[in-house]
């Protein structure tokens, strides 16, 4: 990082910063390794909303794609409908015209997460939604690995988890470090697990959160980014985009933040790499 540059004394900065010292991997001085997410397919609204089903992730992908961009997509085993009604039931299985999809992202190199089951919220406050929150530990297990046994049959095989709407309690890490090797989280994250630079070790599993302004639409992202690369600021630096937030300028500004960011990125399997070979050492 370059010195007196007031610039980068920001304080959304300084945990990213600080985080190349713990993160597996983390001794680097080759510039930033943005490490992209992509929440999620399919779209949790995608069943009622048609502007956010299937087609608009194709879009979404192609453009991904044609800008070389390596990414994490979150992966629901499911469309769920009203995702965020306690009341409501049901959905639909991946159909063909899914899972083509899905192989498609296979052959352009994107990484497979978990996004839960069914992304439908436990509680009906804003505030909480979460569909993991206030599980035991054997309730919490079984609805991952149901998830888990459905994403198989579509060939996806998660290591990485990514909590529907970033929330889960700290006591079920325990679950989660045995059942995968990194966990994401974001903004929602902080009142449950604290604020962290991330990725650090936390037991067996590594912990990745993503904060604003790089957990933001494509536009806000592209400022940050424009300025951590100017800044030689370097280390893996997660990005959280959603695929709902860039549908009405029909991916411009993705495709703007895709362009710029894409000489900078790092597939998630080298992460996943890096995390096993920090583990053995």
């Amino acid at each position: 990082m370059k010195t007196g540059n007031l610039s980068y004394e920001k304080s959304w900065l300084s945990p990213l910063l600080a985080a190349r010292r713990q993160a597996p991997g983390g001794s680097v001085n080759e510039g930033p390794r943005f490490l992209v997410r992509v929440d999620e397919f399919p779209y949790y609204s995608g069943l009622d909303e048609p502007r956010y089903g299937l087609d608009a992730s194709r879009r979404f992908h192609a453009v991904m794609a044609e800008e070389d961009v390596p990414h994490l997509m979150s992966v629901l085993p499911q469309f769920t409908n009203d995702a965020l009604g306690l009341a409501s039931a049901g959905g639909r299985a991946l159909d063909d015209d899914d899972r083509a999809l899905l192989e498609q992202m296979r052959r352009d190199g994107v990484t497979f997460a978990q996004h839960g089951h069914t992304h439908r919220t436990r509680f009906a406050d804003p505030r909480r939604h979460s569909e993991l929150c206030g599980l035991d530990p054997s309730s919490l297990t079984e609805l991952l690995e149901e998830g888990r046994a459905k994403l198989a049959e579509v060939g996806v095989h998660p290591r990485i988890l990514v909590p529907p709407f970033n929330r889960f309690d700290a006591t079920q890490w325990p679950v989660l470090e045995r059942l995968y090797d990194i966990v994401t989280g974001g903004p929602e994250s902080v009142m449950l697990m604290g604020f962290h630079g991330g990725p650090q070790w936390r037991g067996s599993a590594v912990y990745l959160p993503c904060y604003a302004p790089l957990y933001d639409s494509a536009e806000v992202v592209l400022s940050a980014v424009d300025e951590m690369i100017d800044g030689d600021v370097s280390g893996w630096i997660p990005i959280v985009l959603h695929m709902g937030w860039e549908v009405d300028d029909d991916f411009a500004a993705l495709r703007r933040l895709a362009r710029r960011v894409a000489p900078h990125t790092a597939s998630w399997d080298d992460l996943l790499l890096a995390t096993d070979a920090s583990r053995r050492a």
